[in-house]
């Protein structure tokens, strides 16, 4: 039970929050209202969003209460939208904000910077940007507030995470299977996640739907989601004018009553070893939308509607009126009482606020690259395949990842610092060795017939692509190490989620204070062009198109032709910091082309010449075959076999690219090749006929700067799926060795009078082949037992 001293600090520094709030919404000057309001006052723009921020800046208030009283490591998660104004706030009133822009002082000059800086050029954000201290989730896109939340908890025993959820956001596809993290959340290695749905009742125009059904309905969906939820309403938003105090009392009390259950489950499951399940505890804090605003303007109600979802009152600087209106607005929280004559908050108020890196926007899992530690990463050649001579032996690329991948979970073991994502997919993307090392995390129920499931297992597997990602970005955000691995068509379900973490990479590189945190791997297999038993569904390379759209500096893409140049890849792309890399490598047995130190040498550079498959030693190529992807790699190395084989004469170099975006020039992309080197390999005026992994207009979009662009001809997947032969798949989309043995008869000088014979033969064999499938239901035997045999 709050005493009055307790209440009435609690009380003061919402005010204050909420005063600072509405501060940043509308002025520019007089901070502190130290005379009247006058429009050169107030923004000339005013922007952002006040309908969450009262019941942000109030959840802000008690949690700060229970982090002192019970000395907890706790961060918080604002999923609600446009909640900069309630973070900003009670960061500056903390202190923290100060610390990390000097600045930008905790007195009337920082109130009056942080004011006039908010939704300002040159400025800070509405929402809970890398900007802001004490955040890892923007809430810009929403959604993600749940899975971020478990993402932090996991590994990390003795945090407590705070997810604010609000009404709209509830509504959304992402947070409907965030819920289940608890499934996932181990009570002995894991920390907690308190979920606090706030239900202010409306979105921009419409009510929400968790606001309006039933509270009967609603408990009963928590519960069913495996939550015990406890309610706390303000009682305004039903007109019977509970006040303040009450509502202070009612959620201190709840947040009390939710921790000490927390406590229990946590030392029955890690001193009792009680391995069943526990009941997480959540709340359910109902407000009303634009909680302390106007209640009415221009005779329209504004509290309590979605009228109050962004500026209750708008016009200010123009209208004497309404000028007015906001003065009475902000002197309601009596400022007079909550800073002195220099701005600075008055002791009483910041009585609840926690001490160091105790406080919210301090604590250090909400700057997670402050944790970070380097991975143990085994070295490569342990596990590399011996290759005797190029193409002379297959093998699957990511099982041969897969002992890299457990040993490495091996390593972590006792730092747990390590996880997979997977949605339901780790057995099919032949991953199965790292279940040598763990079991799939699971806390639900566990039958005899189940295998690799475990109570502590660091292994995820949940059909939500949201969730995976959701997880593995919490993970990274609080300084761990991770990997999501995906099926290629489906991952684009998440594309959303990786666009909005490459700009939170891009706002953090610019923050002198965030320090660097682990990249987001993913490793993209059964690709499109192996998936013979799905078919047309399972076939779409377009990731790669999207997010290749964003910030240069934290985008990294590779097509590793075979499984050690993947092991090379993968220990590169594990140990890196503020990237996202995408990595897509086949799961089929795949030709091993290079040795462990070659490989190794080929990914450092990015995109090499394979002069073991060239035959333009000494002197120009009349034509260069390049190639990106292991499928490319193969069409083009037998189209390269093909040419050597009945052009003798004929000078042809083989390239091929592994780091994708070596190929736009350095001004656009820091690991772009600069033009002499790029003109070294691809030549400025001789054809190059390019097989592509992806949609074959993506090449011609990073190299349209390059000398000789125009002599490109890039071959690519073109939309054209079935369930069909292997072969068949690269024959329908153009991809095929004899559709590009026919282009560089077709692109190369002399060519097109001297090769008619070898032109009219591969045509040919691309019609024996139409015809051979359908008959026997395989590929040629050309084809599945072509070998290089460099003749």
């Amino acid at each position: 039970m709050l005493d009055h001293h307790e209440l009435a600090a609690l009380d003061a520094y919402w005010r204050a929050a909420n005063y600072l709030a509405v501060g940043q919404l509308y002025l520019m000057d007089n901070p502190l209202l130290a005379e009247p309001l006058r429009p050169e006052h107030i923004k000339p723009r005013v922007l952002g969003h006040w309908g969450t921020t009262p019941g942000l800046t109030f959840v802000y208030t008690h949690l700060n209460r229970v982090i002192r009283t019970r000395d907890l490591n706790m961060i918080h998660i604002t999923g609600p939208g446009h909640g900069g104004p309630a973070t900003l706030a009670c960061c500056w009133l903390d202190g923290t904000f100060s610390e990390t822009y000097p600045e930008v002082p905790r007195d009337a000059t920082g109130m009056r910077r942080l004011f006039r800086s908010f939704s300002f050029p040159g400025g800070l954000p509405t929402h809970n940007g890398p900007e802001v201290p004490g955040s890892l989730h923007e809430g810009g896109e929403l959604g993600y507030a749940l899975s971020h939340a478990y993402g932090a908890a996991f590994d990390n025993p003795d945090l407590v995470v705070a997810a604010i959820i609000g009404d709209g956001e509830a509504e959304t596809g992402p947070l409907a299977t965030g819920w289940h993290g608890n499934k996932f959340l181990d009570p002995v290695h894991d920390g907690a996640v308190l979920p606090i749905l706030h239900l202010n009742g409306y979105k921009i125009g419409n009510p929400t739907v968790f606001a309006r059904i039933p509270e009967e309905e609603l408990d009963q969906l928590l519960r069913g989601l495996g939550h015990d939820p406890v309610y706390v309403g303000d009682g305004t938003e039903r007109g019977d004018g509970a006040g303040p105090p009450a509502v202070h009392r009612a959620f201190a009390a709840a947040l009390d009553h939710c921790l000490d259950l927390i406590t229990d489950a946590q030392r029955a499951a890690r001193e009792g070893g009680v391995t069943e399940r526990p009941r997480w505890p959540m709340i359910v804090l109902r407000t009303p939308k634009g909680w302390t605003g106007p209640g009415e303007v221009a005779g329209r109600p504004v509290a309590a509607t979605w009228r109050s979802h962004q500026v209750p009152l708008s016009g200010v600087r123009d209208d004497p009126g309404r000028l007015r209106r906001l003065e009475e607005w902000m002197r309601s929280y009596r400022p007079e009482e909550l800073f002195d004559a220099t701005g600075r908050p008055t002791g009483g108020l910041l009585r609840n606020v926690p001490a160091g890196a105790r406080r919210l926007a301090a604590n250090p899992h909400a700057n997670g690259g402050r944790l970070r530690r380097a991975l143990p990463l085994p070295g490569v050649r342990e596990y590399a395949v011996e290759v005797t001579g190029p193409g002379a032996t297959l093998h699957h690329p990511t099982e041969v990842l897969a002992g890299l991948l457990r040993d490495l979970l091996r390593r972590t073991a006792d730092r747990r610092d390590f996880r997979i994502f997977a949605p339901d997919e780790i057995d099919s993307n032949e991953l199965s060795a790292v279940h040598e090392a763990t079991g799939n995390g699971w806390q639900a129920a566990i039958w005899p017939v189940d295998e690799y499931l475990s109570r502590d297992g660091r292994v995820l597997e949940t059909l939500s692509e949201h969730n995976c990602q959701g997880w593995l970005e919490g993970y990274l955000l609080t300084g761990r190490h991770g990997l999501f691995t995906s099926y290629e068509a489906f991952v684009p379900i998440v594309t959303s989620m990786a666009n909005q973490h490459a700009k939170w990479l891009k706002g953090s590189r610019e923050q002198s204070w965030r320090a660097p945190i682990p990249a987001l791997n993913y490793l993209l297999t059964s690709h499109v062009w192996r998936q013979d038993h799905n078919g047309f569904s399972h076939q779409d390379p377009g990731f790669v198109d999207q997010v290749v759209n964003k910030s240069p500096q934290t985008i990294r893409v590779y097509l590793p032709p075979d499984a050690n140049t993947l092991l090379a890849v993968a220990a590169a792309s594990l140990d890196a910091t503020d990237l996202i890399n995408v990595v897509i490598a086949g799961k089929q047995p795949t030709f091993d082309w290079l040795p462990i130190d070659e490989a190794v040498h080929h990914v450092a550079r990015g995109v090499s010449v394979w002069d073991w498959a060239s035959t333009d030693a000494g002197r120009e190529p009349d034509v260069v075959l390049a190639a990106a992807g292991d499928v490319p790699t193969l069409e083009v190395l037998a189209a390269a076999s093909l040419l050597r084989r009945h052009l003798p004469g004929l000078a042809v170099r083989v390239v091929n690219v592994v780091d994708l975006l070596r190929l736009p020039p350095p001004e656009m992309h820091p690991h772009g090749l600069d033009d002499t080197t790029f003109d070294a390999l691809f030549t400025t005026d001789r054809p190059v006929v390019f097989g592509y992994h992806g949609y074959p207009w993506l090449i011609h979009r990073l190299i349209y700067r390059r000398h000789g662009h125009d002599n490109f001809h890039v071959h690519g997947y073109r939309e054209e799926g079935t369930t069909t032969t292997p072969f068949d798949l690269v024959v329908r989309n153009g991809l095929d060795r004899y559709r590009l043995v026919i282009d560089v008869i077709d692109r190369t000088p002399g060519l097109a009078l001297t090769a008619v014979e070898l032109r009219q033969r591969m045509r040919e064999l691309r019609a024996e082949h139409h015809d051979y499938i359908r008959t026997h239901g395989i590929d040629l035997p050309e084809v599945r037992d072509w070998r290089w045999d460099g003749s």
